[in-house]
Order: C-alpha cells, then sequence, then structure tokens
C-alpha cells in the first residue's frame, strides 16, 4: 500500500498559503518562518539595510573579525628579498617579516 503525504504550508504573518520556509538568525538564535512570496520579500527588504553592513558568520558559527589592515604580501615579500631577509619561496610570511616592513614604513 503506498502512501502519498502532501505537506501544505501556511504563512505565519497573515494564514495564506505560504511559497517557502524563510530562515534567520538574531542575537544568536535561529528562526524559520513560513511566508508567502510577497511577505518574503518584505522581510528580505526590511532587513536589507542591515544585510549589507553586516558582517557573515563561518560555518563553525564564529564572526568573521578581521579588522587588521595587514600589508600586500607581495610588497612584503618584494621588500624583504631586496634586503636579503630569511624569507620562504612560498607560503606564509613570518610574522618577524612583517613586524621589520612595519617598522620600516612607519620611519619613512
Amino acid at each position: 500500500m503506498a502512501q502519498r503525504v502532501v505537506v501544505t504550508l501556511f504563512d505565519d504573518m497573515d494564514g495564506g498559503e505560504a511559497a517557502e520556509t524563510v530562515a534567520f538568525g538574531l542575537d544568536g538564535n535561529s528562526y524559520e518562518i513560513d511566508l508567502s512570496q510577497t511577505n518574503a520579500k518584505k522581510l528580505r527588504t526590511a532587513l536589507a539595510p542591515y544585510l549589507e553592513v553586516a558582517r557573515k558568520q563561518s560555518k563553525s558559527g564564529k564572526a568573521f573579525r578581521h579588522t587588521a589592515v595587514s600589508p600586500d604580501p607581495s610588497a612584503v615579500r618584494a621588500w624583504a628579498r631586496s634586503r636579503q631577509m630569511d624569507l620562504p619561496p612560498r607560503g606564509r610570511i613570518p610574522k618577524k617579516v612583517y613586524e621589520a616592513f612595519e617598522a620600516f614604513e612607519a620611519a619613512d
């Protein structure tokens, strides 16, 4: 015997037929709301100014917070090579090289 299950979504705002479930978060809490296309658009329009300036969270749930302005790695690498500093040809640039570059820049 076969069964057919039909799930009907109702708009949580006005009780009409819903077109989608919208997931969002606020203050560390996650929410889902079933909305019609019209109400989903209203929600996205209301949130748009905040989303434009907000930081995204990583998959681990931690916010990306990169507030330091680092010098361009290729510029640091070229500067260090011109001064015969110990520097790997590829990969991560040692912190001491960045510190020396920043000290040089500050002295200029």
